[in-house]
C-alpha cells in the first residue's frame, strides 16, 4: 500500500529529517523516496517568507496475519529468534531463525505442523481452501463485490528443518522398499502427516518392485509397504501401480 504525505521546514534537510523520523516506526527511512515539493524563501525583512516542503513517499508492507501470529508465539516464549516472511508461487512461507526454537518443532514436527495449522486459519478464516486444480474464489464483501483477497497457502519452517525432515523420510521410504522388495513382506511405517505421506508416496512411486498404501485414521494413519507381485524386476518403473497412485489421491 502506498502513502504519500507533505513535510515542511526551515530548510530542505529539516523538513527531510522530520519526513524520516515520521515514518520510523512504520518503514526504513532511507528507503523512502523524498521529492522537494517547494525551495524555503527568506523574503523581505521576513514578509513573504515560506519554509521548504517535500514531498514523501512509501509503500506499507502488505498485512501478513501469518507473520503476526507465528511471531506473537516467539514473543509469548520468550525465543531470541527472527521471524520472516517470502512470497512463494502458490502462498508464504514463515521462517523462524534463531536459539531455542526446536520447541516449535516438537516430535516429528508435530507441533510446527499444529504452527502451521493456526497460522494458516489465521490468514484464512474468511476463506474456503479450494479442491485440489480448482481456483480459489474470494469472499464476498457486503456489496456483492469479490474481495480482492484469495486463499493463501501457508508453510512455517523452522530453521530449515522441512527440508531436512524430508530427506530422513526419503531416506527411510527406500531402506523400506528395500528391505520389502528382499524379505517379500509387508512393513507398515510409524503414523505420519498428510503431508509427511505424500512425500513417501512420491519417493516409492517409481520404486521397482514394492506399492503403497495408506491404513488408520486421523493421527494413527500411516502408510504400508508391499512387495509388488507384478513387477518384481530392478528396473524403473514405467508408471506408478494402482494402488501407489490411489495413495496418492487417498492422501491428498
Amino acid at each position: 500500500m502506498k502513502k504519500e504525505f507533505t513535510v515542511t521546514g526551515k530548510t530542505i534537510s529539516e523538513a527531510i529529517a522530520t519526513a524520516k523520523t515520521q515514518v520510523s516506526g512504520e518503514v526504513d527511512p532511507d528507503g523512502i523516496q523524498i521529492d522537494i515539493v517547494e525551495q524555503p524563501k527568506k523574503g523581505i525583512l521576513g514578509i513573504g517568507a515560506s519554509p521548504a516542503v517535500v514531498k514523501v513517499t512509501y509503500e506499507l508492507p502488505d498485512p501478513s496475519p501469518a507473520l503476526d501470529f507465528v511471531k506473537a508465539i516467539v514473543d509469548a516464549m520468550g525465543l531470541d529468534a527472527t521471524v520472516t516472511k517470502t512470497d512463494t508461487e502458490d502462498g508464504v512461507l514463515i521462517n523462524v531463525e534463531g536459539e531455542g526454537t526446536s520447541y516449535l518443532i516438537g516430535h516429528h514436527g508435530e507441533t510446527l505442523d499444529s504452527i502451521q495449522y493456526l497460522a494458516s486459519l489465521a490468514t484464512n478464516k474468511r476463506y474456503t481452501k479450494p479442491a485440489e486444480g480448482e481456483e480459489a474464489e474470494g469472499a464476498e464483501g457486503s456489496d456483492g463485490a469479490e474481495d480482492e483477497h484469495k486463499y493463501v497457502r501457508v508453510m512455517v519452517d523452522v530453521a530449515g528443518y522441512r527440508a531436512k525432515r524430508e530427506e530422513t523420510l526419503r531416506a527411510l521410504a527406500r531402506r523400506t522398499a528395500a528391505k520389502v522388495r528382499k524379505t517379500g513382506r509387508s512393513t507398515s511405517l510409524e503414523p505420519m502427516s498428510s503431508y509427511e505421506r505424500r512425500i513417501v508416496h512420491s519417493e516409492l512411486q517409481s520404486f521397482e518392485g514394492v506399492s503403497t498404501h495408506s491404513v488408520g485414521n486421523d493421527s494413527e494413519r500411516r502408510i504400508v509397504v508391499s512387495p509388488d507381485r507384478g513387477n518384481r524386476g530392478r528396473g524403473p518403473k514405467s508408471a506408478p501401480t494402482s494402488s501407489a497412485s490411489d495413495a496418492m489421491s487417498d492422501d491428498e
